[in-house]
């Protein structure tokens, strides 16, 4: 069988009965937790800029196509309050970032608590029922990336995971819980797969572990689970079908509480769309803007039918850079197809003996892992951010060559990749600095050199995730470094993005 997808020695119907007192005490947190979510339905995983939040809103209500939520992507709290004051009666539910839940040192080495006081905010501004965030990082070992990366697929890193969710569910709830409910759910998904992923435990698996060990719900991404189906090298060994059958059948989809749908598309800067192999399989990677395939509304229809997916409270198209036209398109043909399906499904009601506040145990802390496993797994760490960022030896460490990565997928991330994403994602740099690339142009210093100063040294993180911010600072010292003479330009045009990007929530509270 597959090393992938492995199966769990229990079969679900007899994990549903498994009495280990981890497990039952997180069940039973969990499905309290879940039964004071309502019904969602169909709906949308939005920014609020790109395409504008209220723009978008206006063309579903004029094309009368009713959405029964909206996640919002992270913005600034007054952005989201006036967001929740033009949307009065909408469910509106917030996708977090920034939580690292996957990484070492959570709390000694990144700002958690600036980091959930405004996710606490963000959650009390638009009224969530939970809080979304992938089960992924874009900070490992000081360095920093503009797109997640997953996280090692260990049972040492599922259990650091779960531990960690747990820590992030209590102080939320401290920050937000109202008297006699339990404050936002925390929900993780299942990460995307850029080309290569990391570990010696199956994805399934994986997730299944830290079910056992946290309350917490899951987000199933179809989209991700494609990339886990390309780039494990299952596409290889047998259909798309029977991937997913046997992925769902492993993976703990009674905590799946949304799911998410979105485009997949081949990366602008990778010049080959397909593997080597005798079956190509597109080299396709998760991309909001780009249209849904047909593959991946089969993969759902096989998700929405499993007998598993129990808690199932909505279903959302992750819209975000998208053209309005095609969500408006695709939006309606996908409702048009499951959303019956899926108000049936995210109306079901929880057994009462389930559904009663207090009813269950309180979830028992999980223990830390013993300190050499713990140094092991940061050491781990480390090694993985050198290794996809081409700063450790050609040969891939047994960790990711034991999950399936290629070296030629690997590449394909570092040499096309990744300096796509330092240059251009999330603002294009010669946009973002024209003055100053002008300069370095003229002095015949390539832009490229940037990328690896990025990557030089790992890094304290002193701030707040946000990768616009870090990448205006970075590139002034890079400037400093390169060209001196340049350095008062790129200063001057830092501020001047910081005084925009800081005024950029006006025209979303004067629209609404």
């Amino acid at each position: 069988m597959p090393w992938l997808l492995a199966k769990h020695p229990l079969s679900n119907s007899a994990r549903r009965d498994y009495t280990d007192p981890i497990m039952t005490a997180c069940d039973h947190e969990f499905r309290r937790r879940v039964t004071h979510i309502p019904p969602h339905g169909m709906g949308l995983s939005v920014d609020v800029y790109s395409p504008a939040l209220f723009e978008l809103v206006g063309a579903l209500d004029g094309g009368g196509l009713p959405y029964g939520y909206l996640e919002i992507f992270r913005a600034p709290e007054p952005v989201l309050s006036a967001v929740r004051k033009g949307l009065p009666s909408a469910l509106l539910e917030y996708h977090a970032e920034g939580i690292w839940v996957t990484q070492p040192g959570l709390e000694a080495d990144y700002p958690l608590g600036a980091e959930l006081a405004e996710t606490a905010a963000n959650l009390r501004a638009l009224g969530s029922h939970w809080l979304n965030h992938e089960c992924a990082s874009k900070q490992i070992a000081g360095y920093s990336f503009g797109t997640y990366l997953p996280p090692l697929f260990t049972r040492a890193s599922a259990n650091l995971t779960a531990e960690n969710a747990t820590i992030v569910q209590q102080r939320l709830d401290d920050l937000s819980a109202k008297p006699g409910h339990p404050g936002p759910l925390l929900l993780l998904e299942l990460p995307p797969l850029t080309y290569f992923g990391a570990g010696d435990l199956p994805v399934a698996e994986f997730f299944r572990r830290l079910a056992e060990r946290a309350a917490c719900g899951l987000v199933l991404d179809v989209g991700h689970l494609w990339t886990v189906y390309c780039y494990t090298g299952e596409w290889r060994r047998r259909s798309v079908e029977a991937f997913v059958a046997e992925f769902l059948d492993a993976f703990p989809l009674e905590r799946v509480v949304q799911v998410h749908l979105a485009g997949l598309a081949c990366h602008p800067d990778d010049v080959s769309s397909v593997l080597p192999d005798s079956r190509p399989c597109p080299r396709w990677i998760d991309a909001h803007a780009a249209p849904i395939p047909a593959v991946l509304c089969e993969m759902l229809a096989q998700v929405l039918s499993h007998p598993d997916l129990r808690f199932l409270k909505g279903v959302a198209l992750e819209v975000d850079t998208k053209p309005v036209s095609l969500i408006l398109s695709e939006f309606e043909r996908v409702r048009a197809r499951f959303g019956e399906l899926v108000e049936r499904l995210s109306q079901r009601v929880a057994p009462a003996s389930l559904a009663r506040p207090g009813a269950s145990p309180e979830p028992r802390s999980v223990e830390r892992e013993p300190s050499a496993e713990a140094q092991g797994l940061r050491e781990q760490y480390e090694l993985y951010a050198r290794t996809v960022t081409g700063r450790s030896s050609a040969e891939l460490p047994a960790l990711f060559r034991g999950f399936g990565t290629e070296s030629e997928a690997l590449n394909a991330y570092r040499q096309a990749y990744l300096p796509h994403e330092i240059l251009v994602w999330g603002g294009d740099l010669r946009d973002m600095f024209p003055e100053t690339c002008r300069e370095l142009d003229a002095r015949h210093i390539p832009l490229g050199g940037f990328v690896h100063y990025w990557f030089r040294q790992a890094r304290a993180v002193l701030s707040p995730y946000d990768f616009f911010l870090l990448k205006s600072e970075r590139f002034c010292e890079y400037v400093e470094e390169v060209l001196p003479s340049a350095a008062c330009t790129a200063a001057r045009e830092a501020a001047e993005l910081r005084a925009a990007y800081q005024d950029a929530c006006v025209p979303v509270v004067r629209e609404a």
